[in-house]
């Protein structure tokens, strides 16, 4: 008997995008056994039907959001989070499921991005599925190896690991919620292994609509590293590379920034951030009074 595989979609604002996504998902030649969708309000699946895409809410945030999935997939062996501008090849569940059979230490896994929008001005739905066109039939995809965690954006799941050690997103993390991918994944680990399968595959449109404000993803940008540093989830020495990282590009395009990312807001909300944690203070949370 195969694996029971749940895909999970959070949503927030784009529901024409959404709807790109769950198109895709209607070619994958290993159709997931469900569709959970997850938006915080009704206009966030504006136009979508329900029958095969199941559609829950809660209340607005990653974090919590992606938990209400996991626990409407309580039913199901994997459960895969695509973000709701993620175009996956029609093979990707069939790349993904033989590796969850024939690998039980495995417990999280991610595919690979063949192109990622959110590194630029972000990917048509046209554009994504040329891509995916071109990218078909390249190239050997059958050696997985290890990594240090599943990017968000695609991430496979081990449900019976989350129950089993009771295992959620941390709701501490709100909003956008940088790095609850890392956070997880980590916490993970320390009963599995977390692999990258390269024949499970797609291309990420980093749609720019719905994002959180520059201000609070820059301060976000500053704090998360630390409080996941903090709670053992994250080495210091990732945490501080990512912060001078993320500090020195929003310097360096301060002047002359973008036009799809807000370099000003992220680097106030940097230094609001650095301001914060010299005293002492980490807290994720505050970016709901910014």
């Amino acid at each position: 008997m195969g694996l029971r595989i749940a895909v999970g979609i959070v949503t927030v604002g784009r529901a024409a995008v959404l709807a790109e996504t769950i198109a895709e998902l209607r070619r994958q030649t290993r159709p997931p056994d469900r569709l959970i969708v997850c938006g915080a309000a009704a206009d966030d699946v504006a136009g979508i039907e329900p029958g095969l895409v199941e559609l829950i809410s809660a209340p607005l945030g990653m974090t919590v959001q992606r938990n209400a999935v996991l626990a409407a997939a309580a039913d199901c062996d994997v459960v895969v989070f695509f973000d709701d501008d993620f175009l996956p090849a029609p093979g990707y569940l069939a790349a993904v499921e033989p590796v969850f059979a024939a690998h039980p230490e495995i417990v999280a896994a991610t595919g690979h991005v063949i192109a990622d929008g959110v590194k630029g001005p972000g990917l048509t739905a046209a554009a994504g599925r040329a891509l995916l066109l071109a990218d078909a039939g390249g190239g050997a995809r059958d050696a997985m190896f290890a990594v240090y965690n599943a990017y968000g954006c695609n991430m496979a799941l081990r449900l019976a690991t989350l129950r089993d050690h009771g295992l959620r997103f941390d709701e501490a993390l709100p909003l956008y919620a940088w790095y609850e991918d890392i956070d997880l994944c980590r916490r993970a680990a320390r009963h599995g292994e977390i692999v990258h399968v390269p024949g499970a595959r797609g291309v990420h449109l980093g749609t720019k609509l719905g994002r959180t404000s520059g201000v609070r993803f820059g301060y976000s940008q500053m704090v998360n590293p630390v409080y996941l540093a903090r709670k053992g989830s994250y080495s210091w020495g990732r945490a501080l590379r990512s912060m001078a990282r993320n500090l020195a590009a929003n310097l360096a395009h301060w002047l002359v920034p973008e036009p799809w990312v807000d370099r000003h807001g992220r680097l106030r909300g940097n230094l609001a951030g650095l301001a914060d944690l010299a005293r002492g203070r980490v807290d994720p949370g505050r970016i709901l009074s910014l």
